[in-house]
């Protein structure tokens, strides 16, 4: 333990930092958005000239530094130097580990926005004006919105399609390196396949000597990023005056793949379809790890939970009846 106090004054913290996010990634922990936020908690520290072992007070002084953030963004900051700290106890006993959920619960779901079908029709037209036709960045932002709205597939995947992960032929496409590390295949419309066509012809045209064959670039030829297809989503929806929900929330883009999951659920309810079969293959459908982030959708949305309660008791006076 007295080697390990030596180290935590001859190392800065972001030195300390780093060790403890090589060791977890050698154990196959990809730590990517944990890892940066740590980072920028070790950086302060070092900033701000702090000496010694982490403190509970230093901690949650860190985490609560945005001061308009969303308190459960506070919370996740904090545990995420809470789990560093207590790592660090093994080799500094004088290192304050963070009580668990001081500054609140780290996970919140807010109600998503369920987009209608007009305002997936104007998202898509505004997107299809935000520049002259003869170039590629409103052909490349409709395409890319209409891709999201009708498969569901998290914006991290979109831009990473590769030409070769598309079949039109089959009209199949495959999704690599996942959120997950896992892949999938995902069918689609006959409508998309001809959406997509009709991008990519258009982006040969424009950018015929493109270095990589990435689907979704820029007029320069360079893969998007997602702060840009953040920026023009934003530019977007301030044009068409989308406000805040009653949370105080506004629309997002992720809001597009909880419509989708939605409307999939809402289709078989209105079919009555056995949804406890069908939900397994949109769980895969969407990539999620658990069922059970499918299932709720279920309470997250009235409407859904509207039909599941009419469904039950349809089926509770079958029952009665019966009896």
């Amino acid at each position: 333990m007295a080697g390990g106090a030596i180290m935590s004054n001859t190392h800065t913290m972001v030195d300390l930092a780093q060790q403890y996010l090589d060791s977890r990634r050698k154990l196959g922990f990809a730590l990517t958005v944990q890892g940066k936020e740590l980072l920028l908690f070790a950086r302060y520290c070092d900033q701000t000239g702090h000496e010694g072992p982490i403190t509970t007070e230093l901690a949650i002084r860190w985490a609560r530094l945005p001061c308009e953030a969303d308190p459960h963004y506070w919370a996740k900051r904090l545990d995420t130097v809470r789990r560093f700290a207590r790592y660090r106890a093994l080799f500094d006993p004088a290192t304050e580990i963070p009580p668990k959920g001081i500054l609140g619960p780290t996970k919140h779901r807010p109600t998503p926005h369920i987009y209608s079908t007009k305002e997936i029709g104007d998202l898509l037209r505004a997107a299809a004006q935000i520049g002259p036709p003869a170039i590629l960045r409103p052909h490349t932002f409709s395409t890319l919105f209409g891709l999201l709205a009708c498969t569901g597939i998290r914006v991290s995947e979109a831009l990473r399609l590769t030409r070769e992960n598309v079949d039109l032929d089959n009209a199949v496409i495959t999704i690599e390196r996942t959120k997950f590390h896992k892949s999938r295949m995902i069918p689609i419309h006959p409508s998309t396949v001809y959406a997509l066509e009709k991008y990519w012809q258009k982006r040969l045209r424009v950018c015929p000597l493109a270095g990589n064959d990435t689907l979704f670039i820029n007029d320069r030829c360079l893969p998007i990023n997602y702060r840009k297809v953040l920026w023009v989503f934003m530019q977007i929806r301030k044009k068409l005056g989308w406000r805040r929900n009653a949370e105080g929330r506004f629309p997002t883009i992720h809001c597009l793949r909880h419509t989708f999951a939605v409307r999939c659920l809402l289709h078989w309810y209105e079919q009555g379809a056995d949804v406890n079969r069908k939900i397994l293959s949109l769980s895969t459908y969407l990539g999620h790890v658990e069922v059970t982030d499918t299932y709720w959708y279920l309470t997250a949305v009235p409407q859904l939970l509207s039909l599941c309660s009419a469904r039950f008791a349809k089926f509770v006076n079958q029952q009665g009846e019966k009896v």
